[in-house]
């Protein structure tokens, strides 16, 4: 498994609110404990917001509040492209300028425990990469709100996949898309920054039992 795909991984087992030991995350992975730390501190520094220590066990966060401000996901996702587009520029002026501006972001997120706190201007590696994602949000978010299905390939895959998609989620500048793959007929979570080819069909969809944002819930509780 690639390093990217294992913190992926991670990410989703941690969403589930329950409380992860590294040492059984490194016994599911086939990794060992001193990987799973170092994969947790990258998580850290990527901004994924989780509680949990060494030792200690591991849990996911809420979703981030900026005060006085509630961001939507749409604010949420401007901000961070602003900043990572800023951030990358050739001008060592704007890059520097974004990435004190994250920092002062990073200064005024709450410190509660209902709400996470975390790096938010730039991800660590291996999540870089994220920001190519972005290309592909319209469609997504078009289809999502047409019931519209999707034909799309995923990085280093050959097959191509009709899909209809359900939920657009953030988890620590990585956005991911809760489909119902029709190809193979499952629930499917993946990043959106891994769409290698998409394209939006003529066909629409209804709900069908078994195929619904609240039966993919259900099955994850």
């Amino acid at each position: 498994m690639k390093r990217s795909d294992r913190l992926y991984a991670l990410m989703q087992r941690l969403k589930d609110g329950h409380l992860h030991t590294a040492e059984a995350m490194a016994q599911d992975l086939g990794v060992s404990v001193r990987t799973i730390y170092r994969d947790m501190d990258t998580l850290a520094a990527s901004g994924v917001p989780f509680e949990g220590a060494r030792g200690s066990g591991y849990t996911a966060q809420a979703m981030i509040t900026l005060p006085p401000l509630n961001l939507t996901q749409t604010e949420l996702e401007a901000l961070h492209v602003g900043l990572a587009a800023v951030g990358s520029a050739e001008s060592d002026e704007l890059s520097a300028a974004a990435r004190a501006l994250a920092e002062k972001v990073d200064a005024v997120l709450p410190e509660d425990v209902g709400t996470p706190v975390g790096k938010f201007g730039f991800a660590t590696y291996p999540f870089a990469e994220a920001a190519q994602g972005f290309r592909h949000m319209p469609a997504f978010r078009k289809a999502i709100r047409a019931r519209q299905k999707l034909r799309l390939r995923l990085e280093g895959e050959d097959t191509m996949h009709t899909v209809r998609p359900l939920h657009l989620d953030y988890w620590g500048r990585v956005w991911t898309c809760v489909v119902w793959d029709e190809t193979d007929a499952s629930f499917v979570t993946f990043r959106i920054d891994r769409v290698a080819d998409l394209t939006p069909l003529p066909g629409l969809f209804v709900d069908e039992a078994g195929k619904t944002l609240k039966d993919f819930h259900a099955l994850q509780s």
